[in-house]
């Protein structure tokens, strides 16, 4: 008897050999959650779910770069050797365990002797770094994820074409697709004023370089003349970059020692991807303000997933009052236990999310886990006059994080980050104060309402929500 090859005995064949290779395939080499997303996928669209999986599956970096950010932790960590008397030692509480394991994790010690003024005001923002650009005379390095062709971008490029025109030494790192419009609009003029311009993580047929295609260098930190930096969740771009959807964003100026290791991630990203070693700033002047700080770089490149860990961490070490503020919350099992486990224990948890988004998709996943945190005690508010693109969280009275971090998987695994952890309790009471500002202006999430949402919310949120390792 002769075999029946047609077109759909060789279809169904195909399909049969993708789902069972995939389900041989894929739990090996993604993590459980993910996993069982790739395998649905696949095996209700097997042809569409295999190259997917494919591109976008595993978070892998090119050797070249997971090698250079290993070198990159090794001369921090050299190069700190000699500024032992700049270590700040906790002595004791939450930060005499975090401070260990954020320093294993990303290299950076935690340092005394730093200033952090937070700027909750977007303009004022805008303002103080363009400022300090005017004030450069050595040297301006800006890397951000996103900058706009907008007046805010306009301004960006004309204070660094004069700085470079003073003789100020100038590089600006920019995210190859969240700068997009910004490269274009912006790199031929800022090379001709002699400021040096690159594209991190860049596609196209350059990607296997790189890495996964859609991973992201996140970041949004400036660092000027090694006396002052900026860094938090701020882009290069107009509170209304997204039509109808003005921003809110939280960043910190910074000066003292911390100011040398924000110089540090800016060289390292500098080299990661150009190859270049930039000289490291050992000049780290004491300020009198004496706020303790620890920086926090996460990222693929690292052995271990650092935001996530260190969140967590935070979460299961508070004892009284915890607040998240978040833009996107789409947050891994780890995170869901930490959170249940900290509010049912009798900790105040407060989470503040926008009651607006420009991602669509997220919003309905982050509407999934709304009922069990509910459910288990955890206070859910959604700020309305804006959306709310700041990220930061405060524990207790005494430590804080804000940075370019999200609580959600992609922030977690696929993006680099930073975060700026003060160990503080008046960075704590300023920040204390903000949240408290956005609590006024939000609309607390009441149980027995939420409850009450049709059913088509609830299948939206739950196909949502299988989505989340792309998101």
């Amino acid at each position: 008897m002769t075999p029946d090859w047609s077109p759909a005995t060789v279809l169904l064949i195909v399909d049969w050999v993708i789902r069972i290779g995939a389900l041989l395939w894929i739990p090996s080499r993604t993590r459980p959650a993910a996993a069982r997303s790739w395998l649905l996928l696949v095996g209700f669209i097997p042809l569409l779910g295999l190259p997917l999986y494919l591109l976008l599956g595993h978070p892998w970096l090119s050797r070249r770069r997971v090698q250079r950010q290993a070198q990159v932790s090794e001369v921090v960590r050299e190069e700190q050797l000699p500024l032992r008397a700049l270590r700040w030692t906790p002595d004791g509480g939450a930060a005499f365990e975090m401070a260990p394991l954020v320093e294993r994790q990303g290299a950076f010690m935690p340092t005394h002797g730093n200033a952090v003024a937070l700027l909750d005001d977007y303009q004022a923002a805008i303002d103080a770094l363009l400022a300090d650009i005017d004030q450069a005379r050595e040297q301006v390095h800006l890397l951000y994820y996103l900058m706009f062709d907008d007046a805010v971008g306009d301004a960006v490029t004309a204070a660094l074409c004069r700085a470079a025109a003073r003789g100020v030494c100038c590089r600006l790192l920019l995210d190859a697709v969240g700068a997009r419009r910004g490269l274009r609009r912006y790199r031929r003029p800022l090379r001709q004023a002699g400021v040096e311009v690159h594209e991190l993580l860049p596609g196209g047929l350059r990607w296997r370089r790189s890495g996964r295609m859609d991973l992201r260098n996140h970041r949004k930190l400036a660092v000027i003349d090694g006396r002052c930096g900026h860094v938090g969740s701020q882009n290069l771009a107009d509170a209304v970059f997204v039509p109808g959807l003005p921003n809110r964003e939280l960043v910190a100026r910074v000066q003292g020692p911390v100011v040398s290791h924000l110089e540090a991630v800016f060289a390292g990203d500098w080299y990661i991807e150009t190859g270049q070693r930039l000289p490291y700033q050992h000049d780290c002047p004491v300020h009198a303000d004496d706020v303790a700080t620890q920086l926090l770089p996460s990222g693929p490149a690292y052995p271990y997933e650092n935001a996530r860990d260190t969140v967590n961490a935070l979460i299961h070490l508070a004892r009284r009052r915890i607040v998240l503020t978040t833009p996107y919350f789409v947050p891994d099992d780890a995170t869901l236990a930490a959170l249940r486990i900290a509010a049912l224990s009798g900790v105040e948890v407060q989470l503040i999310l926008s009651a607006g988004n420009n991602k669509r998709l997220t919003s309905w996943a982050q509407e999934s886990y709304y009922d069990d945190l509910l459910a288990c005690g955890v206070r859910i508010a959604l700020y309305e006059p804006h959306f709310l693109h700041a990220k930061h969280m405060s524990v207790d009275d005494g430590i804080a994080l804000l940075g370019s971090i999200n609580l959600d998987i992609r922030s977690f695994a696929l993006n680099a980050e930073i975060g700026l952890i003060c160990y503080d309790r008046g960075v704590v009471a300023r920040m204390r104060e903000i949240e408290a500002d956005y609590l006024r202006h939000s609309r607390a999430l009441d149980p027995a309402q939420w409850r009450m949402r049709p059913a088509w919310r609830r299948s939206r949120e739950g196909i949502a929500r299988l989505a989340d390792t792309l998101m």
